[in-house]
């Protein structure tokens, strides 16, 4: 009887994900002991301008402070307000990218306009944009009109994710681009938009992308990844210092703080390289452990996709995991050799505060979603579908007579 109540009293008040949550303290506390571990020991240069062991680790520990307000923040959202701001969102961002090319806001660096200037730190606005956008495709996808037959329907997302694109390649950020890219036509295709027009679009993109590709410094890059053995002390030297840490951990690691990649072999060794240093440091263990927990978050998030109450929240968690496991899957490539070079942090792990903020943000919303999964309806995708040609076979005809 006492087991019944509390059934009750719980799916009345609603209960999350606990072992999404408990798999997010996991990722975000390795790595703010990675982070640590990888910063240090500080080189001389960095001595003199009073940089020292903890300064990295301390202002990451802030981030951490500032990513659990934002997913406690998303945590609390009801579901209409965050549909409600999809667009005011998407213009917000849009702002923020545009500020990175004013002089007294934005930062250059390596060549690059892609920060602003906020303190303490920096911020990235393509974080913030491809969480916009996800959003708002969740919005636009689950909207009454919104037919996967439709090439209005189609070109519509694709003329958005085109303009953030554009405004990516003149920082430059060709990752970012790509990136938008992907994740919006994963989440079309997931939709079930027609497969043809998916594969018209590939078919005008790839030779933009090849070109894009072949500008000098993106070329070198692509050389290097084929066979960075034969430039290691140039433009190979970054992935021949990333294999030799993860060869260097053989089975279980040379052991927490023990590190010689880091001793400025390895360059990045706390941002888009650190799991190049979890293989050394914890070695296949420890990365096989980390890769589990990555795997782990995605799968309870289309747990709660296929479990989702209204076609919004159905696409928005379906987007939220994708984005997330595709930012995974590609620092994964890049720290292997399986793809060239590109700079895209670890979620939850790596040190940057954009990414950390974003992610954090995302888990917050799918934790908010996975309340109440047991009064849940799963979401019908085909159902829905037929309901929409239908309505729209009726408006058809009433316009005929």
């Amino acid at each position: 009887m006492n087991s019944q109540i509390a059934a009750r009293h719980a799916t009345a008040t609603g209960d999350y994900d606990r072992w999404l949550l408990l798999i997010t303290f996991l990722l975000v506390g390795l790595g703010a002991v990675m982070i640590y571990s990888s910063t240090s020991v500080v080189p001389p240069s960095l001595t003199k301008k009073n940089i020292t062991q903890f300064f990295y680790f301390k202002r990451h520990l802030f981030t951490m402070i500032l990513g659990f307000a934002a997913m406690f923040t998303a945590y609390r959202l009801k579901v209409e307000t965050i549909q409600k701001f999809a667009l005011p969102l998407l213009i917000f961002s849009f702002l923020l990218l545009m500020l990175v090319f004013v002089p007294a806001i934005g930062i250059s660096s390596g060549g690059a306009r892609r920060w602003l200037r906020l303190w303490p730190s920096t911020f990235q606005p393509s974080e913030l944009v491809k969480l916009s956008m996800v959003i708002y495709l969740a919005k636009y996808m689950s909207a009454s009109d919104y037919r996967t037959d439709s090439f209005i329907s189609f070109i519509k997302p694709i003329a958005v994710m085109g303009t953030f694109q554009v405004i990516f390649l003149l920082q430059p950020d060709f990752g970012a681009a790509i990136s938008l890219g992907i994740i919006t036509l994963a989440m079309l295709f997931f939709s079930g938009m027609r497969l043809r027009y998916l594969l018209s679009l590939a078919a005008v993109t790839v030779p933009l992308i090849i070109k894009l590709i072949k500008e000098p410094y993106r070329w070198k890059r692509v050389t290097s990844f084929l066979n960075p053995w034969d430039d290691p002390q140039g433009s190979g030297f970054q992935l021949v210092q990333s294999f030799i840490a993860l060869g260097s951990g053989g089975l279980r690691g040379v052991g927490l703080g023990d590190s010689k990649q880091k001793l400025l072999f390895l360059p990045e060794p706390h941002t888009d390289f650190i799991f190049s240093l979890i293989g050394e440091e914890l070695g296949l263990i420890g990365a096989t452990a980390v890769i589990i927990l990555f795997l782990l978050l995605f799968f309870r998030g289309i747990a709660i996709t296929n479990k989702a109450k209204d076609g919004f929240v159905y696409y928005l968690s379906f987007g939220l995991s994708i984005m997330i496991a595709f930012q995974v899957l590609i620092n994964f490539f890049v720290v292997t050799g399986l793809i060239p070079t590109k700079g895209l942090p670890l979620p939850f792990i790596s040190y940057g505060g954009s990414s950390l903020l974003v992610n954090m943000a995302a888990v917050g919303m799918l934790l908010n979603f996975s309340r109440d999964l047991g009064n849940r309806k799963v979401y019908d995708r085909t159902r829905d579908m037929i309901v929409r040609k239908k309505a729209l076979r009726t408006v058809y005809r009433s316009r005929r007579r």
